[in-house]
C-alpha cells in the first residue's frame, strides 16, 4: 500500500513540447504555447492559475522553439517571486518530444509525490486547482484523478465513460467501456507517482533512454483496475487545435 505524503503540497507540469501541426503556419515561427488568446500566450493560463491556488513548483516540458517558451516562462516568473520554474526540454536532451507519459516519466525526478499535470494549449479560464480536491485524491487508493468536459464537435465519442459513485457526491469511476455516459479528457489531472513506475510501466523515472509515451493506454490500464476517477467540469473550455478554434475564440473580447 501507499504511503501518501503528509499535506495536500504538490507541484505541477505543464505540457508544452507539442509540435502544433493543425496550427500551421501559425506554429511554423511560434510554439503552440505562446499563441495569444484574448492578449495573452496560451500557457499563462494554466501558470496563473497553479499559482494562484497555492502551486508554486512548475515544470515545463518543450520540445519545438523550446528557446521561446523557455523565454518567455523565466519572464513570467521573474514577475512572480514565488513561483519555482524548472524546465525539462525533451528535444534538446533527445531531439524530438516525448509524448505525455513519456515527458512525465522524464520530469518525474522534478516533481512531488502527487501532482497536477495540464496541457498548455487548453483554454479553461475558470478552472481552479483546488486544494480541497488534491486532499480528497491523496486520501485515496486512487492512481489519477481526471477533468472531464462535454465532448466538442471535434470529439463526439468522448475518451472515457463515467459512472457517478454515490458514496463520493461529484466523483465518478473511469471506466473503459463504450456505452453509457462518456465524456472528454480535459488534459487536467491529478497522478500519485505509483503510476508511473512498475507494474504500470517498465520505463524507469527519468526516462534516461528518450521512450515516447501515450497516456492514454496507461490511464485505462490503471482503470481497468479500478484506480482512476473523474470529475466533471462544465466551465469554459476549449482544447485550441486549430487555427479556426482560436480564431473563434479571439472574437470574444477579453473578459474583465
Amino acid at each position: 500500500m501507499h504511503t501518501p505524503p503528509p499535506t495536500a503540497y504538490v507541484s505541477a507540469m505543464v505540457l508544452a513540447a507539442g509540435r502544433g501541426l493543425r496550427m500551421r503556419p501559425l506554429t511554423d515561427h511560434t510554439p503552440k504555447p505562446l499563441l495569444q488568446v484574448r492578449g495573452q500566450a496560451l500557457i499563462n493560463g494554466p501558470l496563473n492559475g497553479l499559482l494562484d491556488s497555492g502551486v508554486a513548483d512548475l515544470v515545463v516540458n518543450t520540445e519545438w522553439l523550446s528557446e521561446h517558451i523557455e523565454r518567455h516562462c523565466l519572464q513570467w516568473a521573474q514577475a512572480r517571486p514565488a513561483a519555482r520554474l524548472r524546465f525539462s526540454h525533451e528535444g534538446r536532451d533527445f531531439g524530438y518530444a516525448l509524448e505525455t507519459a513519456g515527458g512525465i516519466l522524464r520530469a518525474l525526478p522534478q516533481l512531488s509525490p502527487v501532482f497536477w499535470v495540464t496541457a498548455a494549449d487548453v483554454y479553461m479560464p475558470d478552472f481552479v486547482f483546488d486544494t480541497a480536491a488534491v486532499q480528497h485524491f491523496i486520501a485515496s487508493e486512487r492512481l489519477a484523478h481526471l477533468w472531464l468536459v462535454p465532448n466538442p464537435e471535434h470529439n463526439p465519442l468522448g475518451d472515457f465513460a463515467w459512472q457517478a459513485m454515490d458514496n463520493e457526491p461529484g466523483i465518478g469511476r473511469v471506466r473503459n467501456h463504450t456505452d453509457g455516459l462518456r465524456y472528454t479528457f480535459s488534459t487536467v489531472g491529478l497522478y500519485r507517482r505509483e503510476l508511473f513506475e512498475a507494474p504500470w510501466t517498465d520505463t524507469i523515472a527519468g526516462n534516461p533512454q528518450g521512450t515516447a509515451l501515450a497516456l492514454g493506454p496507461l490511464l485505462r490500464q490503471a482503470a481497468e483496475a479500478g484506480r482512476v476517477s473523474a470529475s466533471l467540469y462544465t466551465g469554459t473550455w476549449t482544447d485550441v487545435g486549430t487555427p479556426e478554434r482560436l480564431a473563434a475564440l479571439n472574437q470574444t473580447e477579453a473578459q474583465p
